[in-house]
């Protein structure tokens, strides 16, 4: 199975599962905002591991990383 090239400045990234191109400055909050998910009712993994919220505007996403985003959902 052949990889799709990466353009310059991109870096290819895992979303929930799905490979994706984005920006090699692109942080996870702007990650986030793009993928039009409210950052207010989300929790994130990346490579496994649950990151505080507020380390997500300053952690830029890298080279085959695996972002899940998972929406956190309030109710009875």
């Amino acid at each position: 199975m052949s990889q799709e090239p990466v353009a310059p400045g991109r870096v290819s990234i895992f979303v929930n599962g799905r490979a994706r191109q984005v920006g090699g400055a692109m942080t996870l909050g702007e990650l986030a905002a793009d993928c039009r998910l409210d950052s207010r009712r989300l929790l994130v993994e990346l490579n496994g591991e649950t990151l505080p919220r507020d380390t997500w505007p300053a952690h830029a996403v890298q080279h085959g990383d695996r972002i899940e985003f998972i929406r956190v959902v309030s109710g009875g």
